[in-house]
């Protein structure tokens, strides 16, 4: 059968011949000037049938009004069709959205540009519950005299109290006179704000408040440089440096135990680099190293990603695997060895993205000290990564990674065979972006003697606080219940508003066809008729 054929025969039978016959009727007025009911039937082809659900506006049809609206439970892209989702963007944002869920999980903080690296310090800073119970407790006047601690505390008591999912970090930043738009390095800003918290604390004068970013981030080490050939060290030696993070090389190293001893590796010192003795009185062979005197609570580790280039003067981030234990062992790194073992558990990763010096993004990984579950914080986005600080998921030795163990996150764990009995002791973790690693010393923060006292209010405590700082917060909170329920009314009302008028067009569609031209009808445009039919509020 050829194609003419059978498109001929697919074709659907007309009303006769259209064209042909509206140019007859034209013909016939324009000679005799009368215009009778038949021809208007005819010219407008009243005489086609009402349409029983084409799903389409057929237009040379005058009683087919299919197409204007969808079908029963269909949508549209725009207008009063849409989906209940999309029709509701004209309320704004619903601030239920934003509610803490469940309201034990910890909150996030805005990013306000490029302060994902001040984020992640203020949450290690806030999971560390001896620090952040000390804050609490500074006296009123205290946290009016210093701007920073005052917001610091105002900060903490948000990410504490506060009922929404993130907090607004800006008043903080603002009180730093920070630049939300430019990159820092997340381990100067840690230097840089402990030293600023230490300065204020001293005007406290509650003694453990006083020093107590000494008592928790501070330890003592000294530079030794001993004579070869008398065996007296140098008289700088004796002398005590404070520490609040230990750096660490991990180029050319594959875990934390390689990059300590490392650094406290012994230095000989011979040919042009030996020491003048001044009880030789010569210049003679020496060794020079780094004995640690005291370990703080917190043991910060900076792990140098970043190593300069001299061809190019330019820094280049080491991006290889890196371990590190789940339990570490400190007390055989001390100058005068101990009795007692000093054991520290891993209390938060703080992690860089990219390989760019400048550039990037920082997030942390933080354990909760009461739970003991490990927590994802990424700016606003806060996710629970169960017992596993890389997530239940990750427990294969290079999950996610090529033969260089780069993957695309650049996070693998690495759980070693051994019995249950030291099952803590062996498990370590691997990471190629691990930036800066935090160890908590057991048993430590019950020495400090911080601990939450206070009348439990409403789910809080409420004398941690000063009293206008929690009258404050328990303010903000209801703010944004009373806002909820406002946005909740709004949208059931629009929602009710949208309905009546989906009706509304439906009904007056299903009458509008005309079935005889006796009965009293209008023309209407077919863009005016759709327009109408699409808008919200007609006009």
């Amino acid at each position: 059968m050829s194609g003419a054929t059978t498109r001929s025969k697919n074709k659907k039978p007309r009303h006769g011949n259209v064209s042909d016959s509206s140019a007859e009727i034209l013909r016939k007025i324009h000679l005799t000037g009368e215009v009778t009911e038949d021809d208007i039937d005819q010219l407008y082809m009243i005489w086609k049938p009402v349409c029983q659900g084409c799903r389409m506006n057929l237009k040379d049809s005058p009683n087919c009004f299919c197409g204007l609206v969808p079908p029963v439970n269909g949508h549209r892209k725009s207008g009063l069709w849409q989906k209940t989702s999309e029709i509701v963007t004209i309320l704004g944002p619903d601030p239920s959205d934003e509610f803490r869920c469940p309201n034990d999980s910890p909150a996030g903080l805005t990013n306000l540009g490029a302060t994902c690296y001040a984020n992640s310090i203020l949450q290690c800073l806030y999971m560390n519950t001896t620090f952040r119970n000390g804050l609490f407790s500074l006296e009123p006047d205290i946290l009016k005299q210093y701007p920073v601690l005052d917001q610091l505390s105002r900060l903490f008591s948000q990410l504490f109290f506060r009922n929404k999912a993130f907090i607004d970090s800006a008043p903080f930043i603002k009180t730093l006179d920070l630049d939300n738009e430019v990159q820092q390095d997340s381990h100067e800003f840690l230097t840089l704000l402990l030293s600023l918290l230490e300065r204020c604390l001293l005007s406290s004068s509650i003694p453990k408040a006083r020093t107590l970013v000494q008592d928790l981030f501070r330890g003592s080490l000294s530079h030794v440089t001993r004579c070869s050939t008398c065996g007296k060290d140098s008289a700088a030696s004796s002398k005590i440096e404070d520490f609040y993070e230990l750096e660490l090389n991990i180029k050319d190293f594959k875990n934390l135990n390689e990059s300590l001893d490392d650094y406290l590796s012994i230095e000989e010192l011979s040919g042009e680099n030996q020491y003048f003795c001044e009880s030789c009185g010569c210049r003679v062979d020496a060794t020079r190293c780094i004995k640690l005197q005291t370990l703080p609570v917190v043991l910060n580790f900076q792990l140098k990603r970043y190593v300069f280039l001299p061809k190019t003067t330019t820094k280049k981030k080491v991006v290889s695997n890196f371990s590190f234990p789940k339990l570490l062992e400190m007390g055989q790194r001390l100058c005068s060895s101990q009795a007692d073992v000093l054991m520290y558990d891993l209390s938060a990763i703080l992690i860089h993205k990219g390989t760019a010096v400048n550039s990037g993004h920082y997030l942390a990984h933080i354990k909760d000290e009461l739970s003991g579950l490990w927590w994802k914080f990424d700016d606003e986005h806060v996710s629970n990564l169960g017992i596993h600080p890389f997530g239940e998921g990750s427990s294969s030795s290079c999950a996610g990674a090529d033969s260089d163990g780069n993957g695309p996150s650049g996070d693998a764990s690495q759980i070693l065979p051994s019995d249950s009995s030291t099952a803590d002791n062996l498990e370590a973790y691997s990471s190629a972006d691990a930036y800066m690693l935090m160890y908590h010393r057991r048993n430590a923060s019950d020495n400090l003697g911080w601990h939450l006292k206070g009348e439990l209010n409403g789910g809080v405590y409420k004398e941690l606080l000063p009293t206008y700082l929690f009258e404050e917060i328990n303010k903000l909170n209801q703010l944004h219940e009373n806002a909820c329920k406002d946005y909740q009314l709004k949208k059931q009302t629009h929602l009710m508003e949208v309905k009546e008028r989906q009706n509304e067009v439906r009904t007056i569609l299903s009458l509008a066809p005309v079935n005889s031209t006796k009965d009293l009808s209008f023309w209407i445009s077919t863009d005016w008729l759709r327009q109408w039919a699409e808008s919200l509020k007609p006009t």
